[in-house]
């Protein structure tokens, strides 16, 4: 692998531990907000991000190289308006992880990395799903409002976490 790529991928595996931490922060909001259903969510998607670093970095170690986990400029924020904002922040941010991946992928086709590109296909997969599991707590929040947010936070609390990286 071209260290141009790795880095790159590297560069990922800090920005999906620092989405872990965006979601955990998102998770005490919902907490103390009553909504341990969504703080379930929240604990779960923090999961997710966890084990999708781990998959990076077990990927960029198999190529030889030793991935570099480093602190954020930034803090990733924790004071939240209301669950429809949390949710719409959740979406924009895996936007941006998406447009990230594809960044990786034209990368990783330009370097003609085969590997990497089919190793990237599963994540840019996994967007897909991540962007519309936000696309639709954002739709069931604007639709039940108030009266039903209790409704809706028990049916994310039974969320269970499902490693599925093994794929």
């Amino acid at each position: 692998m071209k260290k141009e790529l790795a880095d790159l991928l590297n560069s990922q595996v800090n920005f999906e531990l620092y989405s872990a931490h965006i979601y955990l922060n998102m998770s005490c909001y919902c907490r103390a907000e009553s909504l341990d259903g969504f703080g379930n969510w929240m604990d779960i998607q923090y999961q997710e991000e966890i084990t999708h670093a781990k998959k990076l970095i077990n990927y960029l170690l198999d190529c030889g190289y030793t991935p570099i986990i480093t602190n954020w400029e930034d803090s990733p924020g924790s004071e939240y308006n209301s669950i429809l904002e949390v949710a719409q922040i959740s979406l924009m941010h895996e936007k941006v992880v998406t447009e990230r991946f594809n960044y990786m992928m034209n990368k990783a086709k330009e370097l003609d990395d085969f590997a990497t590109m089919n190793f990237l296909n599963w994540f840019i997969n996994e967007q897909i799903e991540e962007e519309a599991n936000f696309e639709k707590m954002i739709s069931q929040i604007n639709l039940v409002k108030d009266a039903g947010l209790y409704l809706l936070d028990q049916e994310y609390a039974s969320r269970t976490f499902v490693d599925n990286t093994q794929e």
